[in-house]
């Protein structure tokens, strides 16, 4: 993915589609927002035409991936630096102009940073927890300065630049970092993302880029962008089969939650040379001859390109790919000065409209986290709308919560504390989701609303909670167009009055003894007696009162002999309340 540059002088301004969006025939509905399972990567160097397609096409995206930063070896400062790429190649425009624009589309911006050390320099660096923690800081800093939601990690060196033999001893290193790394964002509450190439079932004796190990790093990374692209380098083929993305797919989701999955779709194409009839001129001889290095070229112009030469592109359900050939012919000058000219016999491959609905699907069919393009701004118009058809018709997250309270029997006027967690069914969570707290008390026929919360980035939310009686409880979030209804188990609490007794410490023999209280909550009408301990047994005293209208009480008591008193104060249950004992009280009589 990265390594693409775009190297073909192809660029046409009229664009003929070859597979119109009826072609892909999803089952839309238009009374539904499409979903926003698209991701997608906007590079410093086409700022131009990437970011007005990410704005574009906001009901489609919930994040994006600037493409700004690398990590640099400084041998100066013998330290690791995040570059910005960003500044130097676009000197005019400051960087808080698009980060303002992304963010007033309400997207969450999760920059990528690139490894631009030199073979090995990284796998070095990982080795020390001096120049780990340094590289996090970095990134830290980096995140802080600018806000981000967090960070994406395409580290490549470790695929295609150091070469497999260091895997051994680099995948740990890789391990390591990723899990500091990962503690240092979850502690600010950003986020971490893995860009990787892709890594099959090692079970299977399947090829992949093991160092990534992904496995390993699965329970630290909120999520893995796979570059399901570039099947076919070196040699003529489809850039991404369908059958070899769902395979790459189905590993990952076996050692993940699905959720954190993104499958990548490219909006580029590649053109091989397969067959070179004559003498090329000297200016093209080493990128037009067979086995050379594959040119490419946007998916936006690939009609216009099969045009020009007259090829008409078919569609391989096989691989879910398009793919042309086509003769073109170089004329020029030998090294000699004599002119000359050649006949190049060429194969493009490359993704179009119904190959992004394909891939789309894909989310429906798993419940992954969506699909990642490289990049905005390539694609034909038609793609985008092919993934808005498939979106509207994804079924309804199925929500889950599960609810607790702190505690099931309180006294009147203390809180409890209530706690929830909303996942799908893959456990993950989710956050920023609106939820109610009901409750339903004896002669309720309906639920009625108590508070409302707002779920955090681990799907929680706890809120303490005064109920002024004995309630069952529930959670309750809405369905939306993206998600059930969510209800959870119903909790019991049971609520106890409480009796607040005032009374003598002293009082001499012979003198009344007064009692004086109130009962919470306030309730007139309720049968209130004194109770003495005599004998190992509680006794009533006196006749019983009743409360007033706010509740208060009174008793006059006599106090006949000498002694100790140990009273308790009792309220007798009734319709709506259980039996109710205040704290026991002594009152010395002398």
């Amino acid at each position: 993915m990265r390594k693409f540059t775009l190297i073909s002088a192809v660029f046409f301004l009229l664009l003929t589609p070859i597979n119109p969006v009826a072609q892909i025939n999803p089952v839309a509905h238009a009374d539904n927002p499409p979903r926003k399972i698209l991701t997608g990567w906007i590079p410093y160097y086409s700022m131009k035409t990437a970011l007005p397609d990410a704005l574009n096409n906001s009901d489609l995206i919930k994040e994006v991936m600037p493409f700004w930063y690398t990590l640099k070896y400084d041998g100066k400062a013998k330290a690791a630096v995040v570059t910005d790429l960003y500044a130097p190649a676009n000197p005019s425009v400051p960087i808080t102009e698009p980060l303002n624009a992304l963010r007033a589309a309400g997207y969450s911006i999760i920059p990528t940073i690139t490894d631009g050390t030199d073979k090995l320099v990284l796998a070095g660096l990982l080795k020390s927890p001096t120049s780990r923690a340094q590289i996090i800081t970095a990134i830290m800093n980096l995140v802080a300065t600018n806000n981000y939601d967090g960070i994406d990690l395409d580290f490549e060196g470790f695929a295609f630049v150091d070469g497999n033999t260091t895997w051994a001893t680099t995948a740990p290193l890789w391990v390591t970092f990723v899990k500091e790394l990962s503690a240092a964002l979850h502690d600010q509450k950003k986020l971490l993302s893995i860009s990787s190439p892709y890594v099959l079932n090692p079970n299977d004796a399947q090829k992949g880029y093991y160092v990534y190990a992904w496995g390993a790093i699965a329970s630290s990374i909120d999520k893995l962008r796979i570059m399901t692209y570039d099947y076919s380098v070196a040699k003529v083929g489809p850039l991404g089969p369908i059958t070899w993305t769902e395979r790459t797919l189905q590993y990952a989701i076996s050692i993940m939650p699905a959720s954190k999955v993104f499958v990548g779709v490219p909006g580029y194409g590649r053109d091989w040379v397969t067959a070179v009839t004559g003498v090329c001129p000297s200016n093209v001889a080493n990128a037009v001859k067979v086995g050379a290095k594959a040119a490419t070229f946007v998916m936006r112009d690939a009609a216009s390109l099969a045009a020009t030469y007259g090829a008409t592109p078919t569609y391989n359900d096989q691989y879910g790919e398009m793919t042309f050939s086509y003769q073109k012919v170089y004329n020029g000058t030998t090294d000699a000065g004599l002119a000359t000219s050649c006949t190049a016999s060429r194969t493009a491959w490359y993704q179009d409209a119904k190959s992004w609905a394909l891939r789309a699907a894909l989310v429906t069919k798993y419940r992954i986290g969506g699909i990642t393009a490289w990049t905005f701004g390539m694609e034909e118009p038609l793609a985008m709308e092919s993934i808005r058809q498939v979106s509207k018709d994804i079924a309804p997250d199925q929500v889950n919560v599960t609810a607790s309270v702190d505690k099931t029997t309180v006294d009147y006027g203390n809180p409890i504390v209530v706690a929830a967690t909303l996942t799908i069914k893959d456990k993950s969570p989710l956050s920023n989701v609106p939820v109610r707290i009901e409750g339903k008390s004896a002669g309720d026929t309906n639920w009625r609303f108590l508070a409302t919360a707002t779920t955090g980035p681990d799907g929680r939310i706890e809120k303490p909670l005064i109920v002024g009686k004995s309630t069952t409880i529930r959670i309750y979030s809405d369905s939306t167009w993206e998600r059930t209804e969510g209800i959870s188990t119903e909790m019991a609490v049971t609520v106890n009055r409480v009796l607040n007794v005032t009374a003598p410490g002293t009082v001499k023999v012979t003198e009344p003894v007064v009692i004086t209280g109130n009962i919470r909550p306030r309730n007139s009408g309720s049968f209130i007696q004194v109770e003495s301990l005599v004998g190992g047994a509680w006794k009533t005293l006196g006749e019983p009162v009743t409360t007033d209208a706010q509740g208060a009480f009174s008793f006059t008591v006599p106090a006949q002999n000498r002694g100790v008193l140990t009273l308790r104060v009792s309220a007798a249950a009734d319709a709506l309340w259980t039996a109710t004992t205040s704290p026991t009280f002594n009152i010395i009589i002398r």
